[in-house]
């Protein structure tokens, strides 16, 4: 099979991982020192920089052969698609090439299980040494870790790959068993949990090198059970604590060709992924916890965004006066970020906040208004109830960023 080919097979066989973000990765820079390639640390995978670069990875699988036949996964074993694989060269050789030709600032390399889950470990194993030590490739590289491969040899792949992930597939042990029984949470977990410890060995150690130094993540798919968005974000909100996470990525399921009966035939919507996005958003940066965004319901509601659900469920903690309340607070506030929370303490040791100043901020002021008091504005006593707010503000479009 030409070279060609199999890039076509297998670049589009990894574009259902959504976990390939390079957030956190340290600065590597080649110039005045021998090496090859850079890493800015600002993202991977077309994604964005704050000056608006777009960044990019080649995003491959060293194989979609796999010996596993998870119900919900375009490579399973039973599935009928075209298969290829590289070599461990092969996959040097192109990432080498397209560096040069300034098509990618790094790798995202995952496989299907081939032999044994060590000996697929020992060749994605194989592509970050050969890179980093033969070609002193300084670029990013995510490495997808097999779960069920000797613990040491995840621990090794950390010494090279700036990030790694172990995918926990779906948010409970129960749906794991029934649509991928060859798989194990316990086994996921516990390469969750070397991953940690190594790299906590190496913080201790000052002479150690840094081990995966932008951390790891994981991925959930969504909609190929009956878990609900409570479920997943307390599964989500678990990992966090228990293995810390830079990332959990959610990825709305997609039926494949030939989908199985167990799994359903149609894909969820994929407003229900941005939203878990966005509670993802509140449980990392804002001190949510999961439950507190979820009331009698276990979904989140698709017509509004988690933040502003929250408020109208608690209309008692508001309005919140903006010169007197704690940061935390302020942060959730709808139509005020936590930056904007930020720049708000340190204006009123200044002065009195006014109506302006958040104006000036571009906080997003249709939310905010009905939740906030300023010295020069407060909201009038006949505030519409919750659920005709809850219409005015669904109607209005939304942005994407979270406020």
């Amino acid at each position: 099979m030409q070279l060609s080919t199999k890039l076509e097979i297998l670049a589009d066989a990894a574009k259902y991982d959504a976990s390939c973000a390079s957030s956190g990765a340290p600065r590597r820079d080649s110039r005045g020192r021998e090496g090859l390639g850079a890493s800015t640390g600002a993202g991977i995978c077309h994604s964005f920089t704050p000056d608006g670069r777009c960044v990019s990875l080649l995003k491959i699988l060293l194989t979609n052969f796999c010996q596993y036949d998870c119900q919900y996964c375009i490579n399973r074993r039973s599935s009928n698609v075209p298969r290829a694989r590289f070599s461990p060269r092969e996959v040097v050789d192109l990432t080498l090439d397209f560096y040069r030709r300034n098509y990618i600032d790094g790798l995202f390399l995952s496989s299907g299980i081939i032999r044994s889950p060590d000996y697929t470990m020992e060749q994605l194993l194989q592509v970050a040494r050969s890179l980093r030590e033969e070609h002193r490739f300084r670029g990013y590289i995510h490495l997808k870790t097999i779960p069920d491969a000797d613990p040491l040899l995840i621990t090794e792949a950390g010494r090279y790959a700036d990030r790694l992930s172990v995918n926990i597939e779906l948010p409970t042990g129960g749906a794991l068993q029934r649509l991928a029984p060859e798989k194990s949470v316990h086994t996921i977990k516990r390469a969750m949990g070397s991953i940690r410890l190594a790299q906590e060995a190496a913080q201790d150690d000052k002479q150690a090198a840094r081990r995966a130094p932008a951390g790891q993540s994981t991925q959930m798919i969504v909609g190929a059970d009956d878990a609900d968005d409570r479920t997943i974000l307390q599964t989500a909100q678990t990992l966090y604590g228990a293995y810390k996470l830079k990332r959990v990525y959610y990825s709305a399921f997609s039926p494949i060709p030939d989908s199985p009966a167990t799994v359903p035939m149609q894909a969820p919507p994929l407003l229900r992924e941005h939203r878990l996005y966005q509670a993802d958003f509140l449980l990392r940066g804002y001190g949510f916890q999961a439950e507190e965004l979820f009331q009698e319901e276990g979904s989140l509601p698709l017509d509004i965004d988690p933040k502003l659900a929250w408020a109208l469920a608690h209309r008692g903690v508001f309005p919140v006066d903006l010169n007197r309340a704690p940061q935390r607070l302020i942060a959730r506030v709808p139509g005020i970020g936590m930056r904007n929370a930020k720049r708000l303490i340190e204006l009123r040791r200044l002065r009195a906040i006014r109506y302006q100043d958040l104006i000036r901020l571009r906080c997003a002021m249709d939310k905010a208004r009905p939740f906030i008091v300023v010295q020069d504005y407060r909201p009038g006593l006949a505030e519409p109830p919750s659920e005709r707010l809850r219409r005015a503000l669904a109607r209005a479009p939304e942005q994407l960023a979270l406020l």
